[in-house]
């Protein structure tokens, strides 16, 4: 069969189907429906079937109760027991000739409908003198007693004896309408028992007659339609099949590869050269940083670095003098816009191919440490001595650190990333396609191989600086901090967020905020054995707070007097310095065995942002 053979089958197939389950579902839908609104419209003229009855058979015993009153109210010489029995006399009358009136012409408060049957409404007839005369007696009696004053007994005598004389015939009536009330609502129960069975019949015919004449002989054409299709295509699916597991395979590789790479491009200063310095690849934030489009051909690095001469001869000797040993260390460069640049760079040699070498530059922009590095020597300079030493002691401790935080960063890509992209090249220049058993195990190493990439790679950024602080702003990114330090150290670390802050500031205030937080944590984490630390903000229109509580052993602050007066581990200098910077203040409390709290003010109106 034809491809275009096939096709055609296929649409007039499914057209086929498509016009006779809409036939099957439209009838069996109709048949629902109709049930369903002749069920509800008899349930409807049910409902107050219960307490017509209810009201009906009550008038039987309110006239009972209204006979016994009077004639007990006859027998009564007691004036005050006569009047509590006028009251309760009148309250009767008045219900009873409510349900009366009710019953025939309807009442919403009693749930009465007064649609009454023409039988119905013929007792009532015969019924309303009876009713109408007991009930004037009645009044009759209850005007008489309230009259002023009193009239004697003998007064009632004649009303008494009207209301002994009807009360006979109006229950006997009454019975008569009690019973056919009920005898109606029984009628149309079982009126109703013969509509449900049958619609139930006509259902059932619909379905059978829907199996017959649509379902059975629409499934005898598809088995048909299929069986044609499925031997007609079985070989060219089988090896289609094949083909589309290794190409979905190859595409996700390419893909992870795509976005690995696009990662490494906007969060690091990154660049691929050749080991004579030609560019092969630059990153976007190095592109955007030193105005080099990537389109460019053959272009040397240390051109793009800088405009001026002396220091492009110092990048170009540092390329060939560690091209295959590598390199880490500070170069001053200068953009076309004649702003001078200082990186942390590090030269990393690796082999994409056996036959070609090429150079992997990381970097990171330290030009504003170098401009506080400067600005150091220049006040040492100027005999600022004392306060110099300390900013020495401070500053080289920072660039210590960063220098092993960058030494440990590019160690990682180069033992860790450069050795897995290396790894990833190799396996994928080594797919075979035509034998799908070891493709197949390549692509499944090469998953877990780009996996394990993209997870250094997020993992060597977040370490720099998480993408939440500059994009999000200070909540976010300790949100993000307690939650990886959480998985990484087992800790409970919970944020709480009391006032829901979410305020931008500068960013720079931002920075040191997020340092000093990051420092206390660490130090509860490393230092104090704790296993609950509570990080809590809020916030009034002038002050930020953010506290650091946690439930370690804690210390006594009077035998470290050092620490009180910030001399004392480099970490706790670099908190206050950094909280100094912002104008914000630093309270440290603790106690042995009772843990420690950290409390960092902030003055909002200073470090906001304007919108």
């Amino acid at each position: 069969m034809t491809k275009k053979g096939i096709s055609s089958l296929d649409q007039h197939t499914f057209e086929r189907l498509s016009r006779l389950y809409i036939i099957a579902l439209s009838a069996i839908a109709l048949s629902v429906v109709i049930s369903q609104i002749l069920v509800r419209k008899h349930l409807h003229d049910q409902e107050s079937d219960s307490s017509i009855i209810n009201v009906a058979g009550r008038q039987r015993m309110l006239s009972q109760k209204l006979t016994k009153e009077i004639v007990s109210m006859a027998a009564e010489n007691d004036l005050e027991k006569r009047i509590a029995l006028k009251n309760s006399l009148k309250e009767t009358l008045a219900l009873w000739e409510l349900s009366h009136n009710g019953l025939q012409m309807g009442n919403d408060s009693l749930g009465l409908p007064g649609t009454n049957s023409a039988d119905i409404s013929k007792m009532f007839r015969e019924l309303n003198p009876k009713f109408n005369a007991i009930r004037d007696a009645a009044k009759s009696i209850i005007e008489k007693i309230e009259n002023v004053p009193p009239l004697p007994i003998d007064m009632f005598t004649d009303e008494i004896s009207t209301v002994k004389q009807t009360e006979g015939g109006f229950l006997s009536i009454m019975d008569d309408i009690v019973n056919q009330y009920d005898f109606e609502a029984d009628g149309k129960v079982t009126w109703l028992r013969k509509l449900e069975l049958f619609i139930m019949f006509i259902t059932l015919a619909l379905l059978l007659a829907e199996f017959l004449f649509i379902f059975w002989p629409t499934a005898k054409t598809v088995k048909q339609s299929l069986a044609e299709l499925i031997e007609a295509e079985k070989k060219a699916k089988k090896m289609a099949y094949d083909a589309d597991l290794l190409s979905v395979a190859k595409e996700k590789s390419i893909k992870e590869l795509r976005a690995l790479s696009q990662a490494m491009d906007d969060t690091l200063l990154f660049a691929r050269i050749t080991s004579n310095g030609v560019i092969v690849h630059m990153g976007n934030k190095f592109s955007r940083l030193f105005k080099f489009n990537n389109f460019s051909a053959n272009v040397n690095f240390y051109d793009v670095l800088s405009i001026v001469e002396s220091e492009r001869m110092a990048i170009e000797s540092l390329i060939k003098s560690h091209k295959k040993t590598g390199w880490q260390g500070e170069v001053k460069a200068t953009t076309k816009d004649n702003q001078p640049v200082w990186l942390e760079m590090a030269i990393i040699p690796f082999s994409p191919t056996d036959d070609k070498t090429e150079l992997l530059i990381i970097a990171s922009e330290i030009t504003k440490r170098k401009e506080g590095q400067m600005e150091i020597e220049r006040l040492t300079k100027e005999s600022f001595e004392e306060r110099m030493n300390q900013q020495k002691v401070i500053s080289s401790k920072i660039i210590e650190n960063q220098e092993k935080e960058q030494n440990r960063i590019a160690k990682d890509v180069h033992d860790g990333i450069g050795q897995m992209l290396t790894g990833l090249k190799y396996n994928l220049e080594s797919i075979d396609i035509s034998d799908i058993n070891k493709t197949a195990k390549k692509i499944e190493h090469l998953k877990e191989l780009t996996t394990n990439i993209i997870k250094g790679v997020r993992t060597a950024t977040f370490n720099l600086t998480p993408p939440e602080l500059a994009d999000h702003g200070i909540v976010p990114a300790i949100t993000k901090l307690t939650t990886e330090l959480t998985k990484l150290t087992g800790k409970n670390i919970v944020l709480y967020n009391k006032t829901d802050f979410n305020q931008r500031l500068d960013s720079l205030a931002e920075i040191n905020i997020y340092r000093i937080t990051q420092e206390a944590i660490n130090n509860a984490i490393k230092y104090a054995d704790s296993t609950h630390i509570l990080v809590s903000i809020s916030n009034s229109d002038e002050i930020l707070s953010i506290v650091i509580d946690d439930n370690g052993k804690g210390f006594d602050p009077n035998k470290i007097k050092n620490v009180k007066n910030g001399d004392g581990g480099m970490g706790m200098t670099f908190m206050r310095e950094r909280i100094k910077y912002i104008n914000g203040r630093l309270f440290l409390n603790s106690e042995l065995n009772k843990g420690t709290r950290v409390t960092l003010n902030i003055p909002l109106q200073e470090l906001s942002i304007t919108t």
